[in-house]
């Protein structure tokens, strides 16, 4: 295939080979199986295209339109259908196994803005060297963080230590 060339998703007019009749629809077109060269006929009578819809079909089903107006209505479908489609947005917070009152308080509030935009919310406690005997004080930070959330949020991993860090995933509640 020579390159700089796009390859189109679909056959149209003389690419149309390999079969002898095909089932034509389309405006100002009478439904039905045709033979290749009337549906072509037909086609260019009316100064548009054939293109085959359903290559797999017993016979292929052609319309008669206006490819170059096909193939834009075709992208404009897929770009409403892209820009339908979430981004799931991921926010950590960080605490360490000796978070005070405060700052706890400070990292909820921040958790609770992220959480009414729609983000998931990441918890994570990281033990620094030595500070990993503490890991069930880590653990139950995490789960006090869950259930002062639990309004706004569900947990969807309860704390897990991998490594040097503990973490807890929590995503928005869903509104009825």
């Amino acid at each position: 295939m020579p390159r700089g060339k796009v390859e189109e998703p679909y056959r149209i007019n003389q690419r149309i080979t390999g079969v002898r009749d095909v089932r034509v629809v389309g405006e100002n077109v009478e439904p039905g199986v045709y033979s290749i060269d009337q549906a072509r006929r037909l086609a260019t009578e009316q100064n548009l295209d054939l293109v085959e819809i359903s290559p797999k079909a017993d016979p292929p089903v052609c319309r008669i339109i206006d490819y170059s107006k096909f193939k834009y209505e075709q992208k404009k479908k897929q770009r409403e259908m892209k820009a339908k489609t979430t981004k799931v947005v991921m926010k950590e917070i960080r605490f360490g196994p000796n978070t005070d009152d405060h700052d706890f308080e400070f990292k909820l509030k921040h958790a609770r803005q992220f959480l009414a935009e729609g983000a998931k919310v990441k918890a994570y406690v990281h033990f620094v060297g030595r500070t990993i005997v503490f890991k069930e004080r880590g653990e139950l930070l995490l789960l006090k963080f869950a259930q002062a959330l639990e309004d706004v949020a569900k947990v969807e991993q309860l704390p897990k230590l991998e490594g040097k860090r503990m973490f807890l995933f929590l995503g928005p509640k869903v509104k009825k």
